[in-house]
């Protein structure tokens, strides 16, 4: 359990702030996308050396990379839309990556991979979240000025410099990255859960980035522990106990947060007016 809640506190540190640049450039869906892509190098991986850490990681690092480049070059020289090219690498990955893993795998293998095992990480799984999180703030200060700009002006960022590309390049690299750390904990399908619920969960109470990001990072943590807590005592499946927890806290701000939620919309003051 400790090892469990010092990991999901390092993925809380480094996935809630991709999340929320994933959520003001509207990419919030192919989060889900990518997750899904990390699939067939995981299974490779698995396939190779079993359930072992650095090789399902490294797999799934470059899967994620390959899809997120692929993605990006059949955007640029074609008519289709980066959205339509992200869910049609999006489904070949995960049938293939389903498939990798039943050819040599049993039925709990592929449940280890697609829903994670917070409650087995190891020594080297730590320090891999540490990493992936230590490495994902440093980059985000670097790239902080030319990503928020591309969230407000994407036109302007190309009109005064060509950043554009390398800073979406670089970004989708930490979307893997953060995705690759999730899934040693969450599993591919449940990663995405605490880089996007804390980041939509914290829109309903910071109006800007610098409430955003801390506020984010707060929700990921209490969902961590709040999951972990209610998975020992009631004897349930982990990684969906914390993603449910985030989801509640979700359900709780989009009803009460003061920044738009559905009580403060419905029972606002009126102005006098002459």
């Amino acid at each position: 359990m400790r090892r469990a809640l010092a990991g999901c506190f390092a993925l809380s540190l480094s996935a809630p702030p991709v999340g929320v640049f994933l959520m003001l450039r509207r990419m919030s869906l192919m989060s889900d996308a990518m997750s899904h892509a990390i699939l067939p190098g995981a299974a490779i991986g698995f396939l190779v050396a079993g359930l072992s850490l650095p090789a399902m990681t490294i797999g799934g690092l470059a899967a994620g990379l390959f899809v997120a480049l692929l993605a990006g070059i059949v955007t640029r020289t074609t008519s289709i839309k980066e959205d339509a090219s992200l869910a049609a690498f999006y489904l070949i990955s995960l049938a293939a990556g389903v498939l990798l893993v039943s050819l040599r795998g049993s039925q709990i293998d592929l449940l280890h991979i697609l829903f994670g095992t917070v409650l087995a990480l190891d020594d080297p799984a730590l320090m891999l979240l540490g990493g992936i999180a230590t490495v994902t703030l440093f980059a985000l200060a670097a790239l902080y000025r030319p990503l928020v700009m591309e969230c407000v002006d994407p036109l302007f960022l190309r009109t005064v410099s060509r950043a554009g590309g390398p800073v979406h390049y670089a970004f989708l690299g930490l979307v893997v990255m953060n995705l690759v750390g999730g899934f040693q904990a969450l599993g591919t399908l449940l990663a995405v859960g605490l880089m996007l619920l804390p980041a939509i969960t914290a829109r309903f109470w910071a109006a800007d980035l610098s409430g955003l990001i801390p506020m984010a990072m707060v929700v990921a943590m209490v969902s961590s522990f709040a999951g972990l807590t209610a998975s020992y005592r009631a004897d349930l499946p982990t990684g969906p106990a914390i993603v449910l927890a985030a989801g509640s806290l979700y359900v709780v701000s989009l009803l009460f947060g003061p920044r738009g939620g559905l009580v403060w919309r419905l029972f606002r003051p009126r102005h006098l007016e002459a």
